[in-house]
């Protein structure tokens, strides 16, 4: 049996992730592929009752370190109970969010720099990394005002100023940037279908999806 494939779903608030997660979920069982779509912080049981400590409450709740401790927790939890397992049994994965996500949130937005969080990561997940990653690019305005529309409780991170927005914005293209071959940085203003066909385009070009 061969392994899954492991794809991230990345981009500021608003972007568009969770209908493109459903969209790619959908295409992806066309093919006849086993799919698991999966979420951070999240994603197991421990996981998701740290997700609720970030996702909710007052904007200073936490420092940056913590909160990149706090995320790293529940993703190592994610990996081992629910991530790995999968892969290994040939279900490829598809995850709305992951580490890039700390590295710009805690590492740009809050401030603490790329490389910190970075060796955080290393120590908790070792080599580990995303077969393709697909980063939803949006100006923080637009993006924003999408958000707004939603309803429910985690809306932490949404409540943060611009400039935070803008500073994830600029750590997403750079992670996007110094790593080509794994992530594709994808319009997120366009369309839900001219979306759609970028995202596959990228799927079919780099992770060789069989046909429909």
């Amino acid at each position: 049996m061969s392994r899954g494939r492991f794809i991230t779903l990345e981009g500021g608030e608003g972007a568009g992730k969770s209908t493109q997660i459903r969209l790619l979920a959908e295409a992806l069982r066309a093919c006849g592929l086993e799919v698991v779509v999966t979420r951070e912080p999240g994603g197991s049981k421990g996981a998701e009752e740290i997700r609720a400590l970030l996702v909710s409450g007052d904007t200073g709740r936490w420092g940056p370190v913590t909160e990149v401790l706090l995320h790293t927790a529940a993703r190592r939890d994610h990996l081992e109970r629910t991530v790995w397992p999968a892969l290994e049994a040939g279900t490829w994965v598809i995850c709305d969010r992951f580490f890039d996500s700390t590295v710009a949130y805690q590492g740009y937005g809050l401030g603490l720099g790329a490389e910190y969080v970075a060796q955080v990561q290393r120590v908790a997940l070792g080599d580990f990394r995303p077969d393709l990653t697909l980063i939803l690019d949006i100006a923080p305005e637009t993006g924003l005002r999408r958000a707004a529309v939603r309803h429910g409780g985690e809306d932490r991170y949404e409540r943060m100023d611009v400039a935070f927005h803008h500073r994830l914005r600029d750590g997403f293209r750079a992670i996007a940037a110094a790593e080509p071959g794994r992530c594709a940085l994808i319009d997120a203003t366009a369309t839900i279908e001219t979306v759609q066909a970028r995202i596959l385009d990228a799927v079919t070009r780099r992770l060789d999806l069989p046909a429909s």
